[in-house]
């Protein structure tokens, strides 16, 4: 028997040969500035040989603060082909919030960008490995500037940028919660990452050439980020908006100027598109796929854009601890008329990838019976990061256990009918309530803490907050929604605080989240 090769393709890689196939074509493009893929390459390449210089080596972590564009790009290739890991946070997190990913990742290198100060004192305190703070702008004494760090690697063009990798070496850390808690890093690999990026183009994205164009309008620490790795992979330009918000005038201006062809949405964006008045003024008969993933989608939303941008609309299901690669409804799947398409579905398994619905004794299930949804194949990430209790709990039989509800019909298409965990998604953002009482409970006369998530029509859910006061203490929700600043990413914000005198009560003692939401409707608190 020939021995198992374990080695693999750099992720980096991708960048590598997109400068070599279309040296002079547009790789980047942000207001009128344009970077071609060469260009991108050889600050890429010596960003690496700086960072080298300085003393990172393969494996240890980068932990990523910025704004999307173009250094944000850069530095996620640069920290793959160095051999390192990608650590991007998630730019609205509060400097607590990004201090604990500092910490539980034990990065030794923060890169950010002007503005974030408070962000950068929060992870050096939290962080003892931290070494090293980047800033792409104007640094503050003791750090140091991302162009002269690129400056620092030019004195060894020529030498190999691209570290040797294994199939099982961390390219990133994808930071999710997965059912509860505080977030915990899952690991994604160059090999698994090689067969997330192959499987996009294949069920998401057939076609795509360096003729495309691609709009981003979502972070590119979370989905966007890995949709950008998809156009990398054809030498196809993303265009960057120079707003650091949705602005929809300014994306459907984007659209018809570029001649956009693809996107990657959540729900919320997707819908604040179709609904902007730019979007019949603008001509976008360019789009051939419009991606929206990260949450539900309300059916008369989906008829919406259905309506404004034609067939376009390709759904699909997955976590970060999976990559977004467990389930498709491509565009032909997709309808007005509800007779003419699985409504409620969220498509089929993709390409390399299993899908079952588990019963209370680990079984599957058969068809139409509600159950977990599990899922396994190459698109499955390597486990959380130095948490074994998390990983035997989420690996349990086999299988990757989503955390969320579900069930399939005949044909084996998915249709998610819920979650076992209290997570909810707002805007296409995990939000854990545990997360948000825990910061609630260090109030001062704040006694008890529940939050549950409730339906809205833009958001498509928000968080309530129920509040119970110390004895003899009286509670403002104004004057808590204000103590939650600084603490709490601002999408974290329950929607509403409600003050109760006490929280309902199971037999054992437990607060269920059930009883809270049936109190709220009946008290007319939603």
């Amino acid at each position: 028997m020939r021995p198992c090769l374990t080695r693999t393709t750099n992720l980096g890689h991708l960048l590598t040969q997109a400068a070599r196939l279309f040296p002079d074509r547009a790789a980047l493009l942000r207001g009128e500035r344009v970077t071609t893929w060469s260009a991108l390459d050889a600050r890429v390449d010596r960003a690496v040989r700086g960072l080298r210089r300085l003393g990172v080596r393969p494996g240890e972590r980068i932990l990523v603060h910025m704004r999307n564009g173009e250094a944000m790009v850069e530095t996620m290739f640069a920290t793959f082909k160095l051999g390192a890991v990608w650590v991007p946070t998630n730019v609205r997190l509060a400097p607590p919030e990004v201090a604990h990913l500092a910490a539980s990742s034990r990065a030794v290198a923060m890169v950010t960008e002007d503005g974030f100060p408070g962000h950068i004192d929060a992870a050096r305190s939290a962080s003892p490995a931290l070494a090293h703070v980047i800033v792409a702008g104007v640094p503050r004494q003791g750090e140091m500037a991302w162009d002269a760090v690129v400056e620092l690697g030019k004195d060894a063009d020529g030498e190999p940028a691209e570290a040797a990798v294994d199939r099982d070496d961390a390219v990133w850390f994808f930071y999710t919660s997965g059912t509860t808690g505080r977030p915990k890093a899952a690991v994604l690999t160059h090999g698994q990452m090689g067969f997330v990026v192959t499987n996009h183009l294949a069920d998401l994205l057939p076609g795509t050439t360096e003729k495309d164009v691609s709009l981003v309008v979502a972070p590119l620490s979370h989905g966007a980020g890995i949709h950008l790795l998809t156009q990398v992979a054809r030498g196809a330009a993303s265009v960057l908006p120079v707003s650091d918000r949705l602005d929809p005038e300014e994306a459907w201006r984007l659209v018809e100027r570029h001649r956009v062809t693809n996107m990657f949405t959540v729900p919320t964006i997707l819908k604040r598109l179709v609904e902007h008045e730019a979007a019949a003024r603008c001509d976008h008969s360019s789009l051939r796929h419009v991606i929206y993933a990260g949450a539900p989608m309300y059916r008369e939303d989906q008829k919406r854009a259905l309506r404004v941008l034609g067939k376009v609309l390709v759904q699909y299901y997955g976590l970060g601890e999976v990559t977004g690669n467990i389930t498709v409804l491509p565009p032909g799947w997709h309808d007005e008329d509800d007779a003419a398409m699985p409504v409620g579905s969220c498509g089929f398994p993709r390409t390399g990838m299993e899908v079952a619905v588990l019963g209370e004794d680990g079984q599957p299930l058969p068809p139409g019976a509600q159950g977990e949804i599990v899922v396994r194949g190459p698109a499955v990430f390597a486990g959380y990061f130095e948490n074994e209790e998390a990983n035997a709990k989420a690996f349990a039989g086999g299988w990757f256990h989503t955390g969320d509800l579900g069930f399939v019909d005949q044909r084996g298409l998915l249709t998610i009918t819920g979650r076992q965990s209290d997570m909810y998604i707002s805007g296409g953002s995990n939000v854990y309530p545990r997360e948000i009482e825990e910061v609630l409970l260090t109030l001062p006369g704040v006694a008890e803490a529940a939050v549950v998530g409730v339906p809205d029509s833009q958001w498509g859910e928000v968080g309530i907050a129920v509040v119970v006061p110390r004895a003899g203490e009286e509670l403002s929700p104004e004057s808590l929604t204000a103590a939650l600043a600084g603490s709490l990413a601002r999408y974290k914000h329950p929607r509403r605080i409600v003050v109760w005198q006490e929280l309902p009560k199971s037999g054992y003692g437990k607060v269920p989240k059930s009883l809270i939401r049936k109190l709220l409707a009946e008290r007319g608190e939603l």
